[in-house]
């Protein structure tokens, strides 16, 4: 294996967004809905795009629910958003070591880049694409063919690293290699059902899987 690019997620792969994103998530459905949701529904809209997950919701009030859903958390950001363990020293190390590395993400950019400053991981990525850059979101396999071509990069000689089956499948979409995280909110077992080439119990694996 060859591997001269590497993309990632951002929320549940990089950094620690999940309460937040349940906290934001509970914000919003309590105002519009009458309906309780449990946590484990609530796990459910993690990872597609919001408008996805408020569709299923109320089709005609999902851009109140998302400028509702935002607003809460972005206030609440800066509160909550940590890097995994060994993220940092692990993408810095592999950042020196002359890899490629890009974001593949389905948040707004500005709302990415908010979470990779605060965790000191701004300067590290070559390309950042959010939701806005695309039409179609993972799994299709658009943002990440859309990150190749920003870096010159060939699917061949890239590893897609993920915690949803969107960033699997849209791995194995686009041709590249596919790395799952076992700290994935999901379940490692559901994310594995995905067939991902990889498997990291902590990122610092890719060190080992890379050679480097």
């Amino acid at each position: 294996m060859n591997i001269r690019t590497i993309l990632f997620d951002l929320d549940g792969t990089l950094i620690d967004t999940n309460e937040l994103i349940i906290a934001s998530f509970t914000h919003t459905l309590g105002k519009y809905t009458k309906q309780p949701y449990a946590r484990e529904e609530i796990l459910e809209f993690i990872g597609p795009p919001l408008k996805d997950s408020f569709m299923k919701i109320d089709p005609d009030r999902v851009d109140e629910m998302i400028a509702t859903y935002r607003e809460h958390n972005l206030k609440n950001h800066d509160n909550y958003v940590t890097a995994y363990p060994t993220v940092v020293e692990t993408l810095t190390h592999l950042h020196e070591a002359g890899y490629q590395l890009g974001i593949v993400t389905t948040k707004v950019k500005s709302t990415a880049m908010m979470g990779l400053k605060l965790t000191g991981m701004d300067h590290l990525f070559e390309t950042v694409i959010g939701l806005e850059d695309v039409t179609h979101a993972k799994p299709h396999p658009e943002p990440i063919l859309k990150a190749l071509q920003e870096l010159n990069a060939k699917a061949s000689e890239t590893l897609m690293v993920g915690d949803n089956y969107h960033d699997i499948e849209a791995g194995h979409n686009a041709g590249t290699h596919t790395a799952g995280v076992a700290w994935t909110i999901k379940g490692r077992e559901f994310l594995q059902s995905y067939n991902p080439d990889y498997m990291l119990e902590k990122m610092s694996d890719l060190r080992d899987i890379l050679g480097v």
